[in-house]
């Protein structure tokens, strides 16, 4: 945690009193909630796809339309009258289950994509943040960075000045979220993974300044965190508080751990020593965790379709200027499309590099796409 330079001389000790009264009763016996976003993009909060519509709310609750009369009114209310509160308040959702492999885990709703995608946009609009891009035809969004400002201390300071603490204190850590939907069976599973950025200090300005040079640097994905997420989700979409905690908590660990087995050296390829159905849904948390640019997939041919740019050939990288971008001359920092490609093999599975026209690749940069999905299978 740091405090903003311009304030630093004022509240450097009422930091230290803050800190010294953080551990109240309710954070010692695990009762606070450890989860509290606010965007640091300002704006929209929610953008529904025009392709896409609300879903479908009660009938009681919308307005009526034509004409209407007075026996029908009192019809209606009489009905709204005789619905109990259990389906008025929190009405429970069924048919939602948390499966599990390893530390991922992930949902599965008994409805059709079309109707929970924009319940996820709403939800992560609920959480304090903002989408920062999506796409319905693919099934993907992706939210702006945020804070979590639980983790800034609580104390009887911070709480009587504020919003000017508000303004002073930073927790030093953002994150920001991925949701990728996948329709199988009937059914839509939810998958959410995240990038954890924290902001560490390089150098000091003095030996007696308090102030330090600071950068963001990438931290690393907790998969407590993704489960913390689904848990709300799954209270948002009509699950028990209680229930879905326990879901969570409780999903049965799938059986043996999954194998990573690189192929010939020298070789842009992987074999997964599991099941295709398995494969396919590792190499996608992969592909989320490791940030790729995802356009589209298609299980039924086993492809990914990304975008990638290779920082690592010794070629320069030139973001376009102004002039470049009004007349269109080359950029030599755009990302290339290419297909990552999962094929059954029986009891294993082959991953391997297309480009765009389905050649299979075995370039430098092809291998280095296979080792970013490598490490973060492990």
């Amino acid at each position: 945690m740091r405090m903003n330079k311009r304030c630093a001389g004022i509240t450097l000790g009422l930091g230290m009193l803050v800190l010294s009264g953080c551990s109240t009763l309710n954070q010692a016996l695990g009762t606070e909630e450890a989860v509290d976003y606010k965007s640091t993009v300002a704006g929209d909060p929610l953008s529904i796809p025009p392709d896409l519509t609300q879903a479908n709310r009660d009938a009681r609750y919308r307005a009526p339309e034509g004409t209407t009369t007075f026996s029908q009114y009192a019809q209606n209310q009489q009905q709204e009258q005789n619905t109990s509160a259990s389906e008025r308040i929190l009405p429970q959702t069924d048919g939602i289950q948390v499966k599990r492999d390893g530390d991922l885990r992930w949902l599965v709703v008994d409805q059709p994509a079309e109707e929970v995608y924009p319940k996820i946009v709403e939800f992560w609009g609920e959480q304090g943040f903002t989408i920062h891009s999506q796409d319905p035809r693919a099934g993907l969004m992706e939210t702006d960075w945020a804070e979590n400002r639980a983790k800034i201390p609580e104390g009887w300071i911070r709480n009587a000045l504020g919003s000017i603490i508000e303004s002073v204190y930073d927790s030093g850590e953002r994150e920001r979220f991925r949701t990728r939907l996948e329709r199988v069976n009937g059914a839509t599973e939810i998958y959410i993974s995240h990038d954890h950025m924290v902001e560490t200090a390089v150098g000091s300005a003095g030996s007696g300044d308090v102030a330090s040079t600071f950068k963001w640097a990438k931290g690393e994905e907790d998969p407590g965190l993704n489960a913390a997420m689904l848990a709300r989700l799954m209270v948002y979409l009509g699950t028990d508080v209680r229930n879905a905690s326990a879901m969570v908590a409780q999903a049965e660990r799938t059986a043996g751990q999954p194998q990573v087995i690189q192929s010939v050296e020298g070789q842009a390829s992987l074999t997964l020593a599991e099941s295709f159905d398995r494969a396919w849904r590792r190499v996608g948390v992969a592909i989320d965790s490791a940030g790729f640019s995802l356009e589209d997939r298609n299980r039924s041919s086993g492809d990914y379709f990304i975008r990638y740019l290779d920082s690592d050939t010794g070629e320069k990288i030139v973001q376009q200027n102004f002039m470049g971008r009004l007349f269109g001359t080359r950029n030599t920092a755009e990302a290339v499309p290419y297909r990552i490609h999962v094929a059954d093999q029986g009891s294993s599975s082959l991953v391997t590099v297309l480009d765009q026209n389905g050649q299979v690749q075995n370039t430098e940069t092809a291998k280095r796409i296979i080792n970013v999905l490598v490490s973060h299978m492990q």
